[in-house]
């Protein structure tokens, strides 16, 4: 018997991975994103033919490319027989047993926790896989908190539960392929490791390791804030995503740069921080494409703004574009690419960098305020004694709050400070970009205080 080949498709700026499995002649597809030409291509570089795309759940952190996908090829769309959705769909429930090929026999396990019609694939055989989506995670299980507070402690009951139904109902040595857990977060703890087991789970994976009561109190005590446009992936993913164009949209020349910024709309410079700092048009946002592009947009833009794109060369775009329709922005308002003497005959602003050392200096000289952009439960495990805290995914809407005179902005590494100095100085305030660590901040002399201390 043919033995499967799995190969992952990484989405690293969301954190997940899709997979596409095949016997050297047809293939399944497990989560694919909304971008499918990267399934196509993988799928006729390998020579083999797609006939089933399963779902492991309506998904809240992208929207899902699996409803195109069976269109386009024709294959067979799995998606759990409870889930309410406006689309025909090969229904599938818990202990359904699919025979892709003789050599790939894809079983379903119904595995609440991250949604309450969660459901994991076996893929059954002498060499074993389960693709866990939001289930089982490396040391780690998928949040239980997307569906509201009303429904947190019981999901997290039922991941609980799920996680041992796995590991008693699958070999030790069967290899786990999780959705999420890759930075995405849609888990509920940092994940660990690039690949595991259920073996390797049951020495090192809390839900597993604790009894019930122990797993929820920590995973509920741990949770923190997720991207708000989660709010709309759901219903999208539930009506089926309409097919989305790559091509770029029309080329925004200076002064429709300068009407559209005028206007409150959003100009987003995707260059990498340093080079924003050194030269920018006035009024736009730094969201680098090295960090988590995606993301980080799509929690703080207000939906439905109208959005244009300045980037280096039209690569620099057409990628923003790519992670941009992964998450329901299909629509660009323009784009212009080149350095900013091309966007703008105004004086071009800067944005001054600068690190933990050079503030804790400052303070010595000048009173100056301090922002704290990470995400609530990094602040109360360790902050600058006096900073406010206002979560990046929170600022623009915030801003007002942001004292006036001299901010410095930080987070843990640099690239959230840089588009929360960029959200601040837009604004109109004098602000200071720390592009540093911030476990330097306490050896530099600064206070680090903790909420708990």
């Amino acid at each position: 018997m043919t033995t499967p080949t799995v190969l992952p498709i990484e989405t690293a700026s969301l954190g997940d991975r899709s997979y596409l499995v095949h016997d050297g002649e047809v293939a399944f597809v497990v989560d694919p994103q909304r971008d499918i030409d990267r399934v196509l291509a993988l799928a006729e570089q390998e020579g083999v033919r797609i006939t089933h795309v399963f779902e492991t759940h309506i998904h809240n952190d992208y929207v899902t490319g699996g409803y195109q996908l069976a269109r386009r090829t024709g294959a067979d769309y799995h998606v759990n027989a409870d889930d309410p959705v406006g689309f025909e769909r090969a229904a599938i429930s818990d202990g359904d047993l699919v025979e892709v090929s003789p050599s790939l026999r894809v079983r379903a396990i119904h595995t609440p926790g991250h949604t309450f019609t969660h459901l994991s694939y076996a893929l059954e055989g002498e060499d074993p896989y389960v693709f866990t989506g939001g289930s089982l995670l490396f040391g780690s299980t998928g949040r239980p908190d997307l569906l509201g507070e009303a429904h947190t402690e019981t999901l997290a009951r039922h991941q609980h539960a799920s996680a041992h139904r796995l590991a008693e109902e699958l070999p030790e040595q069967a290899q786990i392929m999780p959705t999420h857990g890759f930075g995405s977060f849609c888990s509920a703890t940092q994940t660990e490791g690039d690949a595991s087991t259920i073996g390797q789970e049951l020495t090192q994976n809390p839900v597993l390791r604790q009894d019930v009561e122990d797993y929820v109190r920590e995973v509920l005590d741990g949770l923190d804030l997720f991207p708000a446009y989660y709010a709309h992936m759901g219903p999208a993913n539930a009506k089926g995503p309409e097919e989305v164009s790559l091509e770029l949209p029309e080329r925004a020349d200076k002064d429709v740069l300068r009407q559209r910024l005028e206007a409150g709309e959003w100009v987003v410079d995707l260059r990498h921080r340093r080079a924003f700092s050194a030269g920018h048009v006035p009024g736009t946002l730094n969201i680098g494409l090295d960090g988590q592009f995606s993301t980080w947009l799509g929690w703080m833009i207000p939906w439905g703004t109208p959005l244009t794109l300045l980037g280096e060369d039209p690569e620099q775009v057409s990628q923003a574009q790519r992670e941009l329709v992964r998450i329901g922005i299909d629509e660009l308002a323009g784009q212009s690419t080149g350095a900013p003497g091309d966007w703008t005959d105004a004086p071009l602003a800067t944005l001054r960098q600068a690190t933990f050392a050079d503030l804790a200096q400052v303070r010595h000289h000048r009173p100056v305020r301090v922002l704290d952009v990470r995400n609530p439960h990094e602040y109360a495990a360790g902050h600058v004694e006096g900073a406010l805290n206002i979560p990046l995914g929170q600022l623009a809407r915030r801003v007002a709050e942001v004292p006036e005179g001299e901010v410095w902005v930080h987070c843990a590494g640099g690239y959230r400070a840089s588009v929360g100095a960029s959200v601040v100085s837009a604004s109109g305030r004098n602000a200071v970009a720390v592009d540093d660590s911030f476990d330097q901040a306490r050896s530099c002399g600064l206070p680090v205080v903790a909420d708990d201390a």
